[in-house]
């Protein structure tokens, strides 16, 4: 592969983790209107509500929005505060297994994410599988910081994630204990990231044009460009670039902690094309094609070390495809029907 000099990187990077923090997903389908995510529908009445003050995770509130779709909010005790989650469920109900589904780099909070601006919940309709999108967690890269960020407040999402969420969901919705992740951009690298940190609690784990190395020296810088652009101090995360944390949450690094789990994981060279199903005439989505094609170069990182490691796992690296949602929703499909399903015995 060819090397560019490192200079001209750094200036695409820079200019791309701005535009990336804008969205991360840059074609929304024709008729979808972001909305803020969770609003209770006209007659909805919560059905369930607790006390929060315990230092429990629990359920505070639910909000029937379909008869498919609930709006769960779950106390976090490492957080200490209540998150809002999305349920999808099929209308035949019964004891399923569940996929954790993650948003994008504003973590939905500003209503565009899987739910507003993908065919996610009319896929997902017929499918025997719990459906749960956390909402939040903007620039957090769902994990665990070091410290409490002024901005963004205390981040402990991989502790929510693996630990607090899974055991009330299940409990709720009748889980079967078999769980996968998938993650989206921001979100794709952390959800490999995961697997690995929590081993055994999911049983598929799924990248969607993310950055699976991203202790590399771009990734990095680029990265910590993202959550600086929200005026929020990168370092609080994993301490500085190069740190013994950025390599522990690197799974390009860690390949060998993800054998024994299905992984899927895709990105494309960040050309438009008919997976993007961008209407004629718009103007293309520049900023998407860029960090399309970098997210490619981080992609190719992580496969590159999973196949000297031996690693199993499904890869499927496009030629085509400008980091929008319709190729978010694409590599969504692909990866249930070839990988999700059947790590969770389901259909």
């Amino acid at each position: 592969m060819q090397k560019r000099p490192v200079c001209f990187m750094l200036r695409v990077m820079s200019a791309a983790a701005v535009a990336a923090t804008l969205s991360f997903g840059f074609a929304v389908p024709a008729g979808a209107e972001p909305a803020p995510d969770g609003a209770t529908a006209p007659g909805s009445e919560p059905t369930a509500a607790v006390d929060a003050a315990a230092d429990s995770a629990r359920i505070v509130e639910i909000r029937e929005i379909s008869p498919t779709h609930s709006v769960v909010d779950v106390y976090s005790p490492s957080m200490g505060r209540v998150i809002s989650n999305d349920v999808l469920r099929p209308a035949t109900g019964g004891s399923l297994p569940t996929l954790y589904l993650l948003n994008g780099a504003l973590g939905n909070e500003d209503g565009v994410g899987w739910i507003n601006n993908s065919g996610a919940p009319a896929f997902f309709a017929d499918k025997n599988v719990t459906v749960v999108l956390p909402i939040g967690g903007r620039f957090s890269f769902y994990t665990d910081w070091d410290r409490a960020d002024p901005v963004l407040g205390v981040n402990m999402w991989q502790t929510y994630l693996t630990q607090e969420l899974p055991p009330v969901m299940d409990a709720h919705f009748s889980g079967t204990g078999l769980d996968a992740v998938a993650g989206l951009s921001m979100s794709g690298g952390p959800a490999l990231d995961l697997a690995i940190q929590a081993p055994g609690r999911y049983r598929a784990a799924a990248s969607f044009s993310g950055c699976p190395a991203p202790s590399s020296f771009l990734a990095s810088f680029g990265i910590s460009t993202m959550i600086a652009s929200g005026l929020n101090n990168p370092f609080n995360m994993w301490g500085l670039p190069g740190s013994a944390a950025w390599r522990a949450h690197d799974p390009a690094l860690n390949v060998e902690k993800l054998r024994g789990t299905a992984v899927y994981v895709s990105a494309s060279r960040g050309a438009t094309g008919a997976v993007d199903r961008i209407p004629a005439g718009a103007i293309p989505p520049i900023g998407g094609m860029v960090v399309e094609g970098l997210v490619h170069r981080c992609t190719e990182m992580f496969v590159d070390a999973l196949n000297a490691a031996n690693v199993p796992a499904t890869v499927s690296m496009r030629d085509t495809g400008a980091h929008t949602w319709a190729l978010f929703e694409d590599q969504l499909r692909e990866a249930w029907r070839t990988t999700i399903a059947p790590a969770l015995a389901t259909r």
